[in-house]
């Protein structure tokens, strides 16, 4: 049976020089990189050099780069770290409705202790309006969190203006970069972000490995007590491998970044124009232009999209109804009700995600089969019989 794998923004295949860049610090070059002998001091080097690529593909500084264990951890970095830094200058948040759970999750825990949270809505699109997060701003606001671009819907936000009103108000800003990092050019002074989240396993690199920018200067308390690993702001061993591979993704990612947006963005483009010619009501969910060349999103009335979900991968298909993260719960996606959807209409949401080794041909086979898919699901549907 012929394999497609369609959900890159859940989690993508690590690239073979990723793989082969990351196999001596197995068990060649080992060592602890907090040891003093030679092993160690190799691995240290390593993992310097690591940093030393990343802060140049993100415009930062090597010292402003701590390694974390992926974007999960580098959100709750950023948003316990800041608040409780700051919590005897003010005790307000600023954020979105659509954030991943790795924020709105650590939100909800900061309410409960005391901190009060603002979650600031979206347009239809999904994208959140810059005077919306001024008006917001108190005098007890101390950070603004808002992501780069959805997981779900892939609108990409104004960070640069959100960035600018934030510096403005002398108020931390940070973006959750997990979905736009290794595939957008990204600049991090020119997006006036003061903390940035990235994590490997979503630009061709390792899981369990990613990383927090930090400007410098910025007041943030440690996230994890132990060791004085990244100068004591992270304890832990470090995952040398994981780092290495984390290093070698991004330069990847930076030297084919501009023929994958252009290619990608072809078959994305391709998709939103064709999928409403071949399939009646269906709905575009997300911006129609200011979104990630690799994402589309359609909710397909009258089905469930877990249904479609299910039948495509009996036919080799792999695609997601939203964030993986959340793909087992039975609630409709909360961006999907923040952009208007009623729940009968998020229910049937399709996420398809592109990357680098998606082909036209895969396309083709897609676009053959998802209609045939919805036809024959919404013949036993009761919803699609009421119409």
């Amino acid at each position: 049976m012929k394999k497609i794998y369609l959900d890159y923004a859940a989690t993508t295949p690590c690239d073979p020089e990723v793989f082969k860049a990351m196999e001596p610090y197995f068990y060649e070059k080992f060592g602890n990189a907090s040891s003093l002998h030679s092993y160690g001091q190799e691995a240290k080097k390593a993992i310097e050099d690591s940093r030393e690529t990343l802060a140049q593909c993100l415009g930062a500084k090597p010292e402003e780069i701590v390694f974390t264990s992926g974007g999960t951890e580098s959100d709750n970095f950023a948003l316990n770290g800041v608040a409780y830094a700051l919590e005897k200058k003010g005790n307000h948040i600023i954020t979105t409705a659509i954030e991943h759970h790795a924020i709105t999750e650590p939100a909800k825990f900061l309410e409960k202790k005391g901190f009060k949270v603002t979650f600031v809505g979206v347009d239809k699109f999904g994208l959140v309006s810059p005077e919306d997060i001024k008006n917001a701003i108190t005098d007890k606001t101390i950070l603004i969190s808002v992501m780069q671009a959805n997981n779900e819907i892939g609108t990409i936000q104004p960070i640069a203006e959100i960035g600018k009103i934030a510096k403005e108000k002398g108020i931390s800003f940070h973006t959750d970069g997990v979905q736009t990092v290794g595939h957008i050019p990204i600049n991090v002074n020119e997006l006036n972000v003061d903390l940035l989240s990235l994590s490997a396993h979503k630009f061709y690199g390792p899981k369990g490995v990613g990383a927090l920018y930090i400007r410098k200067g910025t007041r943030i308390e440690t996230f994890l007590r132990g060791g004085d690993q990244e100068k004591g702001k992270r304890a832990s061993t470090h995952n040398t491998s994981g780092i290495v591979g984390l290093a070698k993704a991004i330069e990847l990612c930076n030297k084919k970044m501009d023929s994958e947006i252009k290619f990608q963005g072809a078959l994305r483009d391709r998709l939103i124009k064709e999928i409403p010619e071949k399939i009646p009501e269906v709905r575009l969910n997300g911006h129609p232009t200011k979104r990630l060349p690799n994402n589309v999103n359609f909710s397909i009335k009258y089905i469930e999209g877990e249904s479609i979900l299910l039948s495509l991968d009996l036919l080799g298909i792999a695609c997601s109804t939203g964030s993986a993260c959340t793909s087992s719960s039975l609630e409709p996606s909360h961006v999907l009700l923040a952009i208007g959807l009623n729940h009968e209409t998020a229910h049937g949401s399709l996420r398809i995600s592109l990357g680098r080794w998606t082909k036209e041909s895969d396309i083709d086979y897609f676009l053959e089969h998802l209609p045939k898919v919805v036809e024959k699901l919404r013949a036993i549907s009761p919803l699609y019989e009421k119409k």
